[in-house]
């Protein structure tokens, strides 16, 4: 197994809650991780009818059954025993009982969330972190090649093309997670609909114009937008909410949590094909912000991080904001620094009174500005560490 910097942070949480959840993407290495993890603990994979029939006809029974706790896999397949596994967490004292892993993020679940507030970490393991693959020895010749690849397990531990794994992988979500989900009768269309969204990763997201592509209306397009999030396809970046004293763009932007599957949406069948695409730049975009999320939801951290945009076009890329102190990023993917790049960091820097600042490039040099600019090849992102410790 490729070690998981996610698995201290379980096991901290494990010593210390009653229950642990482990939610994330399918196929981005949850099983793997808990069985390894917890190899003592009984498995339990609610995918199995007849696991999955028993906890839903009798969960009183089908828990009663697991005296000392288990590892219970796709528990959003069975919202029927919450209620129930609520019981038995109150009344017992014993850590990391029961560990729970969903592909759904069930917490989202009204009925669900509050039968496990205060009785339930939880934790988001997202497709393996850059720096998780350079620990194995993993590594890529070009950004063109991690783009195109993708970070999600199966194609670097069973060692699957992209051009198969991919498509295989959205059939199946489609055919199967979103329809458990939501009934959605043309699944033709909510593929289309993910595929114009792709086209748009790393932009805001304008409701009107995919209602109008994808030629369903908006709240229908809401609805799917809910679903990708919730099962860990997608996720909104929010604008920054210090405007200082500028009128500033309010929508979100959409990102997909990993390159690999907008490439593959995107129809780029191989790596060279990313060198001259116009959307090249988004796309490097999704990558880098995907990895500073890993950064956070690693530690069982929530990410700080926005965007920010005024109406007059001055735009930062990423707003980290932690402990009162903000650090803004930029991401180019270009492999020549510009003078071109710190425009918009000073124009933010001077508005805000901050000083600190950070351009992550496709390129190999590394500098230190006078004016407090760090410039870091976008895999050195060992500096997320040190902003979050000391401050």
């Amino acid at each position: 197994m490729i070690q998981r910097e996610a698995q201290n942070k379980l096991v901290q949480l494990a010593q210390t809650f009653k229950s642990v959840a482990i939610i994330g993407p399918r196929q981005s290495g949850k099983t793997t991780l808990v069985k390894a993890t917890f190899p003592d603990k009984t498995y339990i994979s609610l995918e199995n009818p007849d696991n999955r029939n028993f906890a839903i006809e009798d969960p009183r029974g089908f828990l009663g059954n697991l005296p000392n706790g288990a590892i219970l896999d796709e528990v959003q397949r069975t919202p029927e025993i919450f209620s129930y596994l609520q019981e038995i967490l109150d009344n017992t004292n014993e850590k990391g009982l029961f560990i729970l892993t969903g592909s759904n993020n069930f917490l989202l679940q009204e009925n669900i969330a509050q039968s496990l507030a205060g009785r339930i970490a939880y934790i988001s393991l997202l497709p393996f972190s850059i720096d998780e693959l350079k620990t194995a020895n993993i590594l890529k010749e070009s950004d063109n090649e991690w783009m195109f690849n993708g970070f999600y397990p199966p194609i670097y531990d069973q060692k699957i093309s992209p051009s198969d794994w991919f498509p295989n992988y959205i059939r199946t979500y489609v055919e199967r997670d979103v329809r458990q989900i939501k009934n959605i009768v043309n699944l033709l269309v909510f593929e289309k609909f993910m595929q114009i969204l792709a086209g748009r990763t790393a932009q805001e997201l304008n409701l009107n114009s995919i209602s109008v592509e994808v030629g369903v209306d908006i709240k229908t397009i809401q609805s799917w937008i809910g679903i990708l999030e919730s099962s860990f396809i997608i996720f909104l970046l929010k604008s920054h909410y210090k405007n200082f004293k500028k009128t500033i763009i309010k929508r979100p932007k959409v990102y997909f949590y990993d390159s690999g599957l907008v490439c593959s949406l995107l129809r780029i069948s191989t790596p060279m094909q990313l060198e001259n695409y116009p959307l090249r730049g988004a796309i490097f975009e999704t990558m880098v912000v995907s990895e500073l999320f890993k950064k956070f939801t690693n530690k069982g951290i929530a990410p700080p991080l926005f965007y920010w945009r005024d109406k007059t076009g001055h735009e930062i890329d990423i707003i980290l904001d932690k402990d009162d102190k903000l650090f803004p990023i930029e991401i180019k993917s270009g492999k020549t620094i510009t003078s071109n790049w710190f425009k918009n960091l000073k124009y933010w820097q001077k508005l805000s009174n901050q000083d600190q600042a950070f351009i992550l490039y496709g390129g190999t040099q590394e500098q230190k500005r006078t004016d407090l600019t760090t410039i870091l090849n976008w895999k050195n992102l060992s500096f997320i560490n040190k902003l979050v410790t000391n401050h």
